[in-house]
């Protein structure tokens, strides 16, 4: 009887450090806005404003590359590739993106939810340059020509 018992005892310990293990990796790998700021702030000439009353649209070249709902549940909307989109689509917690879908955007339900830091910083960075390479010459990022000095 006292092996059944300590058999019990430890098959509780070990879910107890189960269930502590995943807390700690939740927590540290929590996503916040503050997070999302911190990726899309750190790539050249982004820009970042409040639109729709309660949307912070990051920006280059005056074209958004990501969206984030300040209301909770934060919700996160990028551009991506084709194929991306087909396989971020089939996640839970992942759907096209309302009005935006046709562009290849996507949308996450709830930041944190399905991507973790490490994949939506190389999402946000895609999304960038896919913003990026669709901008005139003349607005992309680290172009030192001037428009006045062109038409001169």
């Amino acid at each position: 009887m006292r092996k059944g018992r300590r058999v019990n005892i430890l098959c509780d310990l070990s879910g107890l450090a189960f269930d502590v293990l995943a807390r700690v990796r939740y927590h540290a790998s929590a996503m916040t806005l503050e997070t999302v700021r911190a990726i899309c702030r750190a790539l050249p000439d982004v820009t970042e404003d409040v639109k729709w009353g309660s949307d912070l649209c990051f920006c280059v070249g005056k074209k958004m590359f990501v969206v984030v709902n300040l209301d909770p549940p934060h919700q996160l909307a990028f551009k991506c590739t084709p194929e991306s989109f087909a396989e971020l689509v089939e996640r839970p917690g992942i759907i096209p993106a309302p009005y935006m879908a046709r562009n290849m955007w996507v949308l996450e339900q709830e930041l944190g939810e399905a991507l973790d830091r490490r994949e939506l910083t190389a999402l946000v960075k895609t999304s960038y340059d896919l913003v990026v390479a669709k901008l005139p010459r003349a607005r992309r990022p680290g172009n030192s020509v001037s428009r006045k000095s062109r038409k001169s």
